[in-house]
């Protein structure tokens, strides 16, 4: 794992990555990496849909290039409390969600990505690509979205 230290004390690291092979056992190690970096920033609860994410693109590079190594990073924006999750590969080939019909068995990876982040998108270079997707810290100072209750009279129970 590689980490790239940042200018402030308060920030530390801001940046762990790791290149991985281009094999289905790294999806393990990129949700690992994720989640060894969530933890050190304190933002748990993004761990759980960033190892999704971060699975989503791992496999997609694997089934969808040729690559032989993979980059896998995730980064910290400290003042607006954003994750970036990206994965680049030197593939040429742009990600486009779909819309499986109800049975097929794939297709559905990028919808979740899409569903769990802020924001996703990809950045092409003149050696490949980066996909990457945002997640964001919930407010703490936001309340919880009402729901009303039944009355008594409209219970089952």
């Amino acid at each position: 794992m590689t980490a790239t230290a940042a200018g402030t004390a308060e920030t530390r690291v801001h940046r762990y990555s790791e290149s991985l092979p281009c094999e289905p056992e790294s999806a393990a190690r990129a949700r690992l990496l994720v989640s060894a970096a969530l933890n050190t920033w304190s933002m748990e609860e993004l761990a759980e849909p960033g190892a999704l994410i971060v699975s989503e693109f791992v496999n997609n590079t694997i089934v969808h290039t040729r690559c032989r190594l993979m980059r896998v990073a995730v980064e910290r924006r400290p003042r607006a409390q954003v994750i970036r999750i990206g994965v680049a590969d030197r593939g040429g080939r742009l990600p486009e969600p779909r819309r499986p019909g109800d049975r097929e068995g794939s297709g559905r990876g990028l919808l979740l990505v899409d569903a769990l982040s802020r924001r996703w998108g990809c950045d092409r270079y003149a050696w490949g690509k980066v996909v990457w997707a945002e997640l964001t810290m919930p407010d703490p100072h936001r309340p919880f979205p009402s729901v009303p209750l039944p009355s008594p009279q409209e219970s089952t129970l």
